[in-house]
This record gives C-alpha cells, structure tokens and sequence, in this order.
C-alpha cells in the first residue's frame, strides 16, 4: 500500500485540465471542423474537390458545394482539390450534432446544440452509463472512445462510465458501419437497454457508413435502424469531439 500512494505522490496529478479550465491539447496536423466558403466557388470547374472524396461527403447542390460532415472522414483531399479555397479544414475540434441536417455544411456558422430536453437533464445529466457496440468497425473509434476512460481524460469525473452489459446501460455508443452479420446483435442489444435510453453515432461509418456505404454487406450506418440522439463527426473522432458532445447531449454544457 505504501508503494502505491508514493507512487501515486511522484506521479502527481495526470487527468488534463479539459473541458473546465483549459482547451485540449491538438496535434499540430489536426484537422477539424471543415469551413465552406460557397462564394468562391464559381461551379465550372468541373468539381475535382468532389471527384476526389472517397465517401461522397462533397457535392454541388444548385451549383454550390455542400460538405457532409456525417460522411467526411478528413483526408483533406478537396482542400488540396480546389485552388479556390472553397474548402478550409480549421482547428475546431467541437463538431458533434443532434440533428442529421446540421451536418450539411452549405457556409453557415455551424451551431453547437445544447440539450433541450428537461426529462434527458434530469434522468442523464449527472450519470451516463454507455454499452458501446462496434458494428464492424475497422478499429479507430472504438480506441479513441476507449482514450476517455484512461487516467488522462477521465470521463468518470463527469459521470460517464462504460459498463458490461446493456441491461445496465442508459446509453448506446455505436461503432461501425452496420454490417449484415452484426445487424441483430446490434438490434438484441438496443432492445436489451431499459428505456428512455439514448444513442450515439461514433464517425462516420455509424453515421452513414463512411467509405463502406456501398458496400453490399453493410447498411450504411444507423439510418433507419435506430433512433440517433448524438452524432460525432470524424474518422475517427478526437477523444476532445467526442467528450465535449456528450457533455451537450447530458446538458452539461
């Protein structure tokens, strides 16, 4: 016991200082909420910027570029695409929704949602127990949303814990593009969760199956396959994106 709180006093204090009192600490190649500047895009270029997405997250719509945060997974290829600057890539890292549409980026500020929902402040707002479910995910958002529970991020501070199995759950986190052979597992586990219970989209492939949309053995996401309270853009999302949403969506924030 005295080795462990002498090492626990060499150590000193660990858990970072965000979201209280200070920003997260982002990589310097971090690439965040994307800026669409619709007003320099002449449309007659023939739109590489789109050509070069390789999950359709970037189209023209009436001749102006939309960006589909739910389906970017930001290798940054429009940007470097257009020589307009119709694209910028900034350093926001607070980019979850809840609302689908508010994804659609069209060159409005983007709004950052707050809990509207008194019955979700009172029954989630001090403690949130999450069963996380990857639907054949290729591994990325399963391991940053795993980064929460480490002494660094600390999620428990806030409430937020994982537990084992869905009957202790108030919350699904899903992972993965929903492939064919993890479709009832997914459906058993949402049934098995007492309800009102909630549900997060983690990236891109949950919320529209990211580069695997087509792919005949997946269904593209959780898109009328459960009820999403939460998406959280991003391939996969940064442990700051993810936590400060969920920080939202519990009206913590």
């Amino acid at each position: 016991m005295f080795k462990a709180l002498k090492a626990r006093f060499i150590q000193g204090y660990r858990t970072g200082k965000f979201p209280t009192h200070a920003p997260p600490v982002l990589p310097d190649r971090f690439r965040g909420l994307p800026r669409i500047s619709p007003e320099k895009c002449s449309g007659s270029c023939g739109a590489p910027c789109g050509d070069v997405c390789p999950s359709g997250a970037l189209f023209l719509e009436n001749g102006k570029p939309v960006l589909d945060l739910g389906r970017c997974i930001f290798c940054g290829k429009c940007a470097k695409a257009c020589g307009d600057g119709v694209v910028e890539f900034t350093d926001s890292y607070r980019m979850g929704a809840m609302k689908r549409e508010t994804l659609l980026l069209r060159g409005q500020d983007f709004p950052l949602e707050v809990q509207e929902n008194p019955d979700v402040k009172r029954l989630f707002g001090n403690s949130l127990k999450i069963r996380q479910v990857s639907t054949g995910g290729c591994g990325a958002c399963e391991l940053d949303f795993n980064v929460l529970n480490t002494l660094a991020w600390d999620m428990g501070r806030f409430g937020i814990q994982v537990v084992a199995s869905p009957r202790h759950a108030d919350c699904l986190l899903v992972t993965g593009p929903v492939t064919e052979h993890m479709l009832l597992a997914l459906e058993k586990t949402y049934a098995a969760v007492p309800k009102p219970s909630l549900v997060i989209a983690c990236g891109a492939c949950a919320i529209s199956g990211g580069i695997y949309a087509s792919h005949p053995e997946t269904r593209g996401g959780l898109e009328g396959i459960l009820p999403v309270d939460l998406y959280v853009p991003g391939c996969p999302p940064h442990p700051a994106t993810l936590l400060e949403a969920m920080l939202r969506l519990m009206g913590r924030k």
